[in-house]
């Protein structure tokens, strides 16, 4: 404990505590599982006490233990009423939070509330202040702040009167007259009053028949499972009927729960916080029911505003005697605004007005645990007085409101100033001397990959350039798409870390302006940094506002569906969409977030065809692109990504007649989810080719690497091994390669590594160079032109071998074949990385054995 020892004459610390307890018929703590504060600050503890009489005890920490008054009329923040104070037993540290009912027959029987608790600061030496009989101390609790004094009295005829003492407030900004203020008779930590503990009622059971009679749906809502509702942006403060208006507190989003009588409190990102805010998981503990609570956790400042930073010292921290230390002299304080779960009633189908009329009845009104006020209906008059008082902004919702996961205009959010979260993608060097770094790169999530949003190079402090570096992992190539820099002199990171920026504006091409570093965001996920898109206009009506409109899907119409792009089998273009939006469903998870490269044949397969890898200035909006740089191409490409079935359609309307894929996805476009090896006859046998595969797979299978087999769609055979976005694409190539290697050394009769094709002398070349970035594959299901409308189809292993017709899966019946063998022999894939360095090592030593 930092506060000076007490006087040297007071016997063993808790021996006259102890003695007047039983340690097996009271609840109270006898000790030993608190930690003194460090420094000039100790803890200070309120409990109002229901024993024969009804009285306040004001402990304060002192060398180690609690030393306490009891003061029968409770404190005064009124200067001119001096509070009687009678001297009583030190208690232990722990007892700070001690709540609840003493059994009759004991010391002291009854109902203890914590009526107020914080910290206070010694102004005057606290060993010489017992000795002599003034205290004089500043509290910093929930109800009673400022400056007070404990003066000893004196009997007539006696020197000094031990344990009678008058606790006086001291005239400060505090300080107000009696009748000015009436604190609250509530816990700061449970909400209850003395009065409810001792009589055992329950006012959750009141709220909990209310809710049956709604009809309200029972079930068990763990917080662990919940998805968040988010909001929108407004751009615009406004005033609206139907909706009330919060103020956007600046700290991190938490779920708290209590399901059998153990609290817990979990980040949006899902992970589990509860140790991180012990002060918080208590006071959820505190409170008598079941139930899941939506909120914010903040630190407040001694105006009451939130501070970022403070908070985030709190989130740093590992050891728990620093937790411990933290949760007393960086108080964080929950402001929940939603009431998701209630003793078994799942309240989220419930309108928000009546989630929060039940919520302000169960919390306490002043505490670690606060209800998240409001105002109705006067959004723009709030935001100013926000605005005046410098904080982050306002959130308007709609009282109408289910809660629903994800992102709604049901709730809006006005901040005071623009201010985003961004995903770090990069650096630049640094000039002038400066230390660490010149600018953040930064992204920002669409779909499901990072967009370049703009680099920001002010806001940083010595510190932060010294260690944001440390926080970053390099990678060889841009983790995002658009318009990206290409000038020397950056590093480009893993898309890890999140920063807070705030900025005057977007550009009409997507790059901040004028942006300047706020903080980091450890409790952002990458995923979350999605630039917001405001609604056309705000809500002035009480119908619920609409959403933003999403540019919609329409069902691709055919164009020319007679015409015949195969003349010897009669196949047409209404076919070949008809079959791509047929085989979707199998073939899009193959498609999904990858960039694409097309082949259109217009007038069919026997018409002049070409490569598309740009899509055309005039594909709808609603079809998903991403620009990449195309080693190919030497300059920026916008590739289209396929993600649902009228995209597929619309490709094919097209005319696009063969879909090619990259081996990795915009999200990990440095990491591939395979690695191939292209079994490619020219003229060789078939019998070669299913034996080249069978021998890759007996390979693969000895060294513990899964691996699946595809036609090609025209002669061949192509060979994966899943690399699960793992490894990058050079040591895919890599592994291809020795795969490869070793097959064609054991079969060289019948196998090359020999690309040309004169040189192969009608031996199966196994390519392995459609491995590595921006290189394609061609896509399970998709077509060729060929005649029949062959397709790539996967294969079981059974399959392969003497018997084998690649040519005899088609466009006409790779449905039905799919939809008869009911799953997909090829979808692992698609699957997580194996042990490849584990398989390599086996190769090596196999390789060792036969040389």
């Amino acid at each position: 404990m930092g506060c000076p020892a007490g006087p040297a004459d007071r016997p063993m610390p808790l021996d006259d505590y102890r003695k007047k307890r039983d340690a097996d018929r009271t609840p109270e703590p006898f000790g030993g599982e608190a930690t003194g504060l460090p420094g000039a600050r100790g803890r200070f503890v309120v409990q109002l006490h229901h024993a024969r009489h009804v009285h306040f005890d004001l402990r304060l920490e002192i060398d180690g233990v609690l030393v306490s008054w009891a003061v029968p009329k409770g404190p005064s923040l009124d200067p001119d009423e001096k509070r009687f104070a009678v001297k009583v037993e030190d208690h232990p540290l722990d007892y700070a939070d001690f709540e609840g009912r003493i059994p009759e027959g004991n010391y002291g029987a009854g109902a203890v509330i914590v009526w107020d608790k914080g910290t206070f600061v010694a102004l005057e030496d606290l060993a010489s202040g017992m000795e002599s009989g003034k205290l004089l101390f500043e509290l910093f609790g929930y109800k009673l702040r400022g400056v007070f004094t404990l003066v000893r009295t004196k009997r007539k005829g006696e020197p000094r009167a031990p344990v009678e003492w008058l606790l006086i407030k001291k005239p400060d900004r505090f300080a107000v007259k009696e009748t000015a203020r009436k604190l609250s008779d509530e816990s700061v930590l449970s909400g209850l009053t003395v009065a409810e503990i001792a009589s055992g009622k329950d006012r959750g059971a009141a709220i909990a028949e209310e809710l049956a009679k709604l009809g309200a749906k029972r079930g068990v809502v763990r917080a662990a499972g919940i998805d968040l509702m988010l909001a929108e942006s407004a751009d615009a403060p406004f005033s609206a009927p139907g909706y009330i208006f919060e103020l956007k507190y600046d700290g991190f989003r938490l779920l708290a729960e209590r399901h059998d009588g153990q609290a817990h409190l979990f980040y949006r990102r899902g992970s589990e916080s509860t140790v991180i805010f012990p002060d918080i998981a208590r006071a959820i503990a505190s409170l008598p029911w079941t139930f899941v609570l939506d909120g914010e956790v903040v630190s407040l400042d001694d105006e009451g505003r939130p501070q970022f930073a403070q908070l985030q010292q709190r989130t740093q921290l590992v050891r728990a005697l620093d937790i411990a230390r933290a949760s007393a002299l960086l108080p964080a304080t929950y402001f929940a605004f939603d009431l998701l779960a209630f003793e078994g009633f799942d309240l989220r189908p419930l309108p928000l007005s009546t989630r929060k009329a039940l919520l302000a009845r169960l919390l306490p009104k002043v505490g670690p645990i606060r209800f998240a006020d409001h105002v109705e209906e006067r959004g723009a008059e709030l935001f100013e007085q926000v605005e005046k008082r410098g904080m982050e902004g306002v959130m308007a919702k709609q009282l109408s409101a289910p809660y629903r996961g994800g992102r709604s205009s049901a709730w809006l959010k006005v901040k005071a100033e623009k201010t985003g979260d961004f995903v770090v993608v990069g650096t630049t060097l640094s000039k002038g001397g400066r230390p660490g770094f010149g600018a953040l790169e930064l992204a920002v999530r669409d779909g499901d990959a990072f967009v370049y949003a703009g680099r920001v190079g002010s806001g940083f402090s010595d510190k932060q350039l010294g260690e944001i570096p440390k926080l970053l992992t390099k990678v060889a190539a841009p983790p995002c798409s658009g318009p990206i820099p290409r000038e020397k002199g950056r590093t480009w990171v893993k898309p890890e870390l999140v920063v807070e920026v705030r900025y005057q504006e977007w550009t009409d091409d997507g790059i901040l302006r004028f942006p300047v570093f706020l903080r980091l965001r450890s409790d952002k996920a990458p995923e979350d940094c999605r630039r917001d898109a405001p609604p056309a206009h705000v809500p002035t009506a009480p119908e619920p506002p609409v959403s933003s409109p999403v540019p919609s899907r329409p069902e691709v119409r055919t164009t020319n569906p007679g015409k015949v792009f195969w003349p010897d089998d009669g196949i047409t273009k209404g076919e070949l969409v008809a079959y791509y939006r047929s085989i979707a469903p199998f073939m899009l998870p193959y498609l999904r977030d990858r960039p694409l490269v097309l082949t259109r044949y217009p007038d069919g397969i026997r018409g002049k065809s070409f490569f598309q890898h740009d899509a055309p200035v005039f594909a709808p909006t609603w079809i998903r692109t991403e620009r990449l740089f195309s080693e190919h191409a030497k300059r920026e490409v916008d590739y289209f990504v396929a993600g649902d079935v009228e995209t597929l359609a619309y490709l094919a309307n097209l005319g696009t007649i063969p879909i090619h894929a990259w081996g990795s996805r915009v999200q990990s476009i440095q990491q591939p989810d395979w690695c191939s090896i292209d079994l490619d006859p020219k003229g060789a046998p078939l019998a070669d080719v299913t034996r080249l595969a069978l021998a890759l797979r007996a390979l693969c299978d000895e060294i513990g690497l899964p691996c699946f087999v595809k036609t090609s769609g025209q002669a061949g055979l192509h060979v994966l091994v899943p690399m699960g976005a793992g490894p990058t694409h050079e040591q895919a190539r890599t592994l291809a390669y020795v795969l490869a290697s070793v097959v064609a050394k054991e079969l060289p009769d019948i196998a090359t590594l020999n690309r040309v094709v004169e040189a192969r002398g009608g031996r199966v070349y196994l390519d392995t160079l459609q491995n590595g970035h921006g290189r394609t594959l061609v896509a399970p299901f998709s077509v060729r032109p060929v005649p029949g409308a062959a397709v790539s189809m996967p294969l079981r292993w059974d399959e392969v071998g003497p018997a084998l017709d690649v040519r005899s899966f088609t466009l006409r019946n790779a449905v039905e074949r799919m939809e008869a063998l009911g799953a997909d022999p090829f979808a692992g894939v698609l699957g997580p990385s194996p042990d490849i360095a584990g398989a390599l090592d086996r190769l090596g030593a196999r390789v060792r054995a036969t040389t």
